[in-house]
C-alpha cells in the first residue's frame, strides 16, 4: 500500500473520536493541521481547501454548521479510504484468494 494512505486510518479515528465526544477544538485542530497537511501531500487540493476554510472562515453560523462541515470532511476521507484500501487489507501477509469458476 502506498505510504501516503497509511495515516488516513489515524486521521479518521481521531476525527470520529472527537466528533463522538463533541470536542469542537480537537475537530478544528485535526482538520486544520492534520487533514490539511495530509490532503496537500496526497495531492487533494479541494480537501485541503475544505480543511483550511473550516478554520479561516470562522466564526461559523452555528455549532451545527461547523459539525456539518466536519461531517463533509469525514465523508470525503472515508470515500478516499474506500477507494484506496487494497482487497487484502486487514490480513497482513495474506493475499486475496481467487476462487476458480
Amino acid at each position: 500500500m502506498n505510504r501516503r494512505w497509511e495515516p488516513l486510518d489515524d486521521l479518521l479515528a481521531d476525527l470520529h473520536h472527537a466528533r463522538r465526544h463533541g470536542d469542537l477544538g480537537r475537530l478544528a485542530f485535526v482538520a486544520y493541521c492534520d487533514v490539511r497537511r495530509w490532503a496537500r501531500e496526497a495531492g487533494r487540493p479541494v480537501l485541503a481547501e475544505m480543511a483550511t476554510r473550516l478554520v479561516t472562515d470562522s466564526p461559523h453560523r452555528s455549532r451545527e454548521a461547523f459539525l456539518a462541515q466536519i461531517d463533509q470532511i469525514i465523508g470525503s476521507l472515508e470515500a478516499l479510504q474506500t477507494r484506496h484500501t487494497p482487497a487484502s487489507a486487514g490480513t497482513p501477509g495474506r493475499a486475496t484468494e481467487t476462487i476458480p469458476s
